[in-house]
């Protein structure tokens, strides 16, 4: 049986199969900002009592599996993971000081779907999808 969470109130297993993307699906998430937006996006999901399970940041999209307890929104916290951490990135890696207008780092839609019996399935998937990506690449030069 999966991890029961409990609030005050409340008993839960609320979890979220999340994927969203860099503007435009730029390959723009690479070397020292990737490795680091895994320490950044579970900090800023800690901060709304969420828990990222499974996570892998790829070249041009993120993939979590995300467990948000019953009292918050996933758009709401979806938002804010992407903003704060578009924040983030514009003042560790591009040397703002201040979050300028007009420079948006991720695209504004992203994939949420429910997890339920097949959470294994999609643990999976999100651990093997570079190398599935890479299996693809492959195929298309020949």
């Amino acid at each position: 049986m999966p991890d029961i969470e409990t609030l005050s109130h409340t008993t839960w297993d609320c979890t979220y199969h999340g994927v969203f993307i860099p503007k435009y699906r730029r390959k723009a998430l690479y070397h020292e900002l990737r490795r680091h937006l895994g320490e950044v996006f579970r900090a800023l999901a800690a901060q709304k009592e969420c828990r990222i399970e499974e996570g892998h940041v790829m070249a041009d999209h993120v993939h979590m599996l995300l467990s948000i307890p019953p009292k918050y929104s996933v758009a709401q916290v979806v938002g804010f993971l992407k903003g704060k951490a578009a924040i983030h990135i514009a003042r560790t890696f591009m040397g703002r000081r201040k979050h300028s207008t007009g420079h948006h780092c991720w695209a504004r839609g992203y994939y949420v779907s429910t997890v339920g019996r097949d959470e294994a399935v999609i643990r999976e998937y999100i651990r093997t999808q570079e190398a599935e990506d890479r299996r693809l690449d492959q195929m298309d030069l020949w």
